[in-house]
């Protein structure tokens, strides 16, 4: 049904395109069927550059004929600037006869006459005719006529960098927009050894200087030298150098730059390449090739090629169909950026996509039954016939039941399908099945498409995924509510960070992990696996532990259900540990509610179960009694919230409490509003309880490395002092860059330390110039603290009162520092050393 829709609206096109081509099977390569999937074909402008006679002696049978070395180029209109052309000497080459009425020869590698062969440059359809061969070294020194080169006849030089399994072998230079032919041609002008080595004569290198074609914002009207110099480009062997700066040229003048040269000055770059590239086409001095981006094997063995081969193709190339595709994409949840990213980058480059195939399994082509739909393009939109399945087949998988409506497979004719899916599409008068009854089957799919959500592999979003996208809004143009909702890609799983492979032993089955682990630590752990699209890690450690944390917590639930009866019963707002708890559980089920809807698995686990009973173990701490009220909601809410990740463990939970209903079934719970300022108080307690625990034990640590008595934590008295303002020139550095965060459009950080001390001044600021060492650090402090709290991080004061809150929880920071006795006083009474260390919300303990 949708072929037939996509064809009949004229998206499904026939003709020659180039495609992935295996030689051995005779047929396409399709993505499946390749050992590399995903690569793409590249198209190449083949820039023809004559020889002028006379020809190498090698060539010598070929004399009369035109004989061009072919060079594979991707910035066409950037042929103004030749100054040579380059050959590999080691390299063998072939002269291929590519059209049997002119006799044209084109010199290029075996591998590219190849490719060539199969894209109708060749006397023999499919085959490379070779009729002569001749060496890289015999070419050196050579003159070729360089089409719209300001010279217009330049040398054939030597590069020792070209590749013989990338592009033709031939390589045309334009050293002032490309920074691997500055370098080469630079070699060659400043050692003359180099030129002798290859018999390289001044004449033909010396004249010839870069040409000033494309003025670039930052490197000027030479862009490749200036590269080259910034990068440090020292020789033609550079090549990691070579690569950055051939990235920041491409970029910039591509982008950014403009024609100085020529019949285009003043055009921008990016408009005038493919006008060049027509000029060069249509005065046939170039030529369109192909091959593959990357070196592809089919799953036959051999090299893959390009070959341009009759067959059905999606013209997804049609520019109102790709602006239809964007407003899908714009309403499209994708659960992360970078696939968004990659879908907008697929949909900017795909063009026509071959459908069909000659071979293999699948369904015909409907108005073409020699070819075979294609896999990747078949099957976008079955999702369609799911609505509708079960009155048709009637629950059988593989169609075998009868329909409980008495419907047929041949009553299901392509106009039946049209009624059912596209609201404006008439009855058919020719249908046996009543009206009636295909209102029930149209019901079910309005009801139920388009659907909410596809889950798949990331390597699908370059092509099925993105296929889908485009043949929804092609079926349902007027219909959005028809396009999919979301798409949520993930990449493959690892094993203990390695990738799964029974050669190397690093294997498991899931019936093996769910003997090792169980079913809820086995979820849980692929749950903790990883939320990115990127691949994720299960790890065995993690498995194992996982089985321990769900042990322990059974067995804790136990025993404090049993404990319920001796437990104080009282309103939750009666004391502060049940105000925390209370508003941590409040704050798991807003959270993990957030993270399930957008499909974060790992993060939903981390804040709705391990944030949460973190929490509980602070509860636990604090609580000298504990209150059943309060705790009898948290193994009721940390159930359910669990339960998508660990249903058997959520399901134990539920019976443990008495509950009549499945945890599977209980409504989610409602958040009440969560206590900011509580849970900042808590957070404080915390911190400076582990802070005070750490200082005790290091106190003890030094204490006892000496000859003296030993020292023990429970004879260490300690004095907390606390700060309710920061010193004057803390005060003077917090202020001004808050005010720079204020200033930015998204309330970030200052990145560039250079503006903050701009804005600061130190050296000249009184305040600050006593203490120069110190406020970088103390920036590069309020940093980690903002990155970590927010804008709370700025705050001059604390939002509670410290003083009454260290006397509150004096007890609890007595028993977890484990020290004789703790006082609380004002760092006002602490010596300058501890005074100067001491913040609000950051106090200090000194031992003796």
């Amino acid at each position: 049904m949708s072929f037939n829709t996509l064809y009949k609206r004229g998206y499904v096109k026939f003709g020659k395109r180039p495609t992935i081509y295996s030689i051995a099977t005779s047929s396409p390569a399709w993505t499946r069927s390749r050992v590399w999937r995903g690569r793409r074909r590249q198209e190449y402008t083949l820039i023809k550059l004559q020889l002028v006679e006379p020809l190498p002696e090698s060539l010598a049978s070929l004399s009369g004929r035109k004989v061009f070395l072919v060079a594979g180029t991707l910035r066409p209109e950037t042929m103004y600037g030749q100054t040579n052309c380059w050959v590999k000497p080691t390299m063998q080459y072939g002269a291929y006869e590519v059209d049997a009425t002119t006799k044209d020869v084109f010199i290029c590698t075996e591998r590219a006459a190849l490719n060539l062969a199969y894209q109708d440059l060749s006397s023999k359809e499919g085959e490379a005719v070779k009729v002569g061969s001749v060496s890289g070294q015999d070419l050196v020194g050579r003159l070729v006529q360089a089409p719209l080169s300001k010279y217009g006849q330049v040398y054939v030089l030597p590069m020792l960098s070209i590749k013989e399994d990338k592009g033709t072998g031939i390589v045309t230079s334009v050293p002032s927009d490309s920074p691997d032919d500055y370098a080469a041609l630079r070699d060659l002008r400043n050692k003359e050894a180099f030129r002798q080595k290859y018999g390289i004569k001044d004449e033909m290198v010396l004249p010839f200087e870069p040409v000033p074609i494309i003025r670039t914002p930052t490197m000027g009207d030479l862009a490749a030298v200036k590269a080259c110099d910034e990068f440090k480009v020292a020789s033609q062997n550079d090549a990691v150098q070579l690569a950055a700066a051939k990235e920041k040229v491409y970029r910039e003048g591509f982008y950014e730059g403009v024609f100085i040269f020529g019949p285009h000055n003043g055009g921008k770059v990016q408009d005038v390449k493919p006008i060049v590239r027509q000029q060069l086409l249509d005065e046939k001095l170039a030529a369109v090739y192909y091959e593959p981006e990357n070196k592809v094997m089919s799953r036959s063995g051999d090299e893959c090629i390009v070959a341009k081969v009759d067959q059905w193709y999606l013209d997804y190339g049609m520019q109102s169909w790709k602006d239809q595709v964007k407003v899908a994409l714009r309403q499209l949840e994708t659960y992360n950026p970078d696939t968004l990213k990659q879908f907008e980058i697929t949909v900017d480059w795909l063009h026509d996509w071959a459908c069909s195939r000659s071979y293999g399994l699948g369904s015909r082509i409907p108005w073409d039954q020699t070819y075979l739909i294609e896999s990747l393009s078949d099957s976008t939109i079955y999702m369609a016939y799911y609505t509708v399945a079960h009155l048709l087949q009637n629950g059988a998988l593989y169609g075998a039941g009868v329909s409980p409506l008495g419907i047929t497979p041949e009553q299901m004719t392509h106009e039946v399908w049209d009624y059912i899916f596209f609201s404006k599409s008439a009855f058919p008068a020719s249908s046996a099945i009543p009206q009636a009854t295909l209102d029930k089957l149209r019901h079910e799919f309005q009801y139920w498409y388009g659907f909410n959500l596809r889950s798949s592999g990331r390597d699908l979003v370059q092509n099925h995924l993105t296929f889908s996208l485009f043949n929804h809004v092609a079926i349902w143009p007027d219909e959005p509510e028809r396009w999919p909702k979301s798409i949520r890609a993930n990449g493959h799983i690892l094993l203990n960070n390695e990738k799964m492979s029974k050669q190397t032993g690093n294997f498991m089955t899931l019936l093996e992990g769910l003997g090792k682990f169980s079913a809820d630590a086995m979820r849980m752990t692929l749950a903790d696996a990883g939320d990115t699209a990127d691949d994720a890690n299960f790890s065995e450690q993690t498995a194992n532990a996982s089985v321990l944390r769900l042990f322990t917590q059974c067995e804790w639930i136990q025993a404090t259900i049993a404990a319920f009866p001796t437990m104080r019963d009282e309103d939750i707002s009666s004391s502060f540990a049940d105000r925390y708890l209370d508003t941590a559980i409040n704050r798991a089920i807003a959270l993990a509610d957030e993270a399930y809807a957008k499909m974060n698995f790992r993060e939903a686990l981390i804040l709705g179960h391990y944030e949460l009973f973190a929490a509980r173990d602070f509860y636990r701490e604090v609580s000298s009694a504990p209150n059943r009220r309060v705790l009898e909601r948290f193994l009721e809410v940390s159930s359910i919230l669990i339960a998508p990740i660990c249903p058997h463990y959520a399901e134990h939970v539920f019976s443990l409490l008495g509950r009549k209903t499945l945890a599977i079934n209980a409504p989610w719970p409602v958040a009440g509003a969560v206590d900011e300022l509580t849970l900042k108080m808590a957070r404080y307690i915390s911190t400076t309880a582990h802070s005070f625990r750490a200082r005790a034990q290091l106190v003890v640590a030094k204490g006892n490395k000496g000859k003296g008595p030993a020292v023990e934590l429970k004879n260490l008295n300690g004095t907390i002092f606390y700060a309710k303002s920061y010193p004057a020139w803390q005060e003077h550095v917090i202020k001004t860059v808050a005010g720079l965060v204020d200033q930015s459009s998204n309330k970030t950080f200052p990145a560039d330390n250079k503006e903050i001390m701009g804005h600061l001044k130190i050296k000249e600021t009184p305040l600050l110039a006593p203490h120069t060492k110190n406020v970088m650090p103390f920036v590069a402090q309020l940093k980690l603290n903002y990155e970590a709290l927010g804008a709370s991080a700025l705050d001059l004061t604390t939002p509670f009162d410290e003083l009454q809150l260290l006397n509150d929880f004096l007890p609890y920071l007595l028993r977890s520092s484990e020290v004789q006795n703790l006082a609380v006083k004002s760092a006002d009474e602490a010596d300058a050393k501890t005074r100067d260390s001491v913040t609000p919300g950051n106090p200090v303990v000194n031992f003796a």
